[in-house]
């Protein structure tokens, strides 16, 4: 199996997408969001559930190198994405730190995995 790497950032990346649509209240509570806020971030964390399993699932059964490639290109993309847009929405400078922290740290695995996959595949 090629990419194995970016298959098992995939998979850990499925997981959390199940993990966000079975309790999306996580997002606003790492959020810190307010009662009226939190049903809005639950949508968003629907959203980011279905958004990541579509992408989690083209990189896993990705029969050639370049559409695994892409997928984890989109899923770093994303990553990105959401951290400058979650930490723009935080208010506390504790929370954007973590936001920050944790999305973009993702895609920096996301990344290194990519990498790590494209040498050993000599690309």
């Amino acid at each position: 199996m090629s990419h194995r790497l970016s298959r098992v950032m995939s998979v850990l990346t499925a997981g959390y997408a199940g993990y966000a649509l079975a309790r999306p209240r996580h997002l606003g509570a790492a959020l810190d969001a307010g009662p009226l806020e939190q049903s809005g971030w639950d949508n968003v964390a629907r959203v980011f559930g279905v958004r990541d399993l579509v992408v989690s699932t083209v990189a896993l059964t990705g029969r050639e190198p370049e559409t695994v490639e892409a997928a984890m290109r989109v899923r770093i993309g994303l990553d990105v994405a959401d951290g400058l847009l979650l930490a723009w929405q935080a208010d506390d400078p504790s929370v954007r730190s973590k936001v920050l922290g944790v999305t973009l740290g993702w895609a920096s695995l996301n990344l290194l995995a990519l990498r790590v996959d494209r040498r050993r595949a000599g690309r």
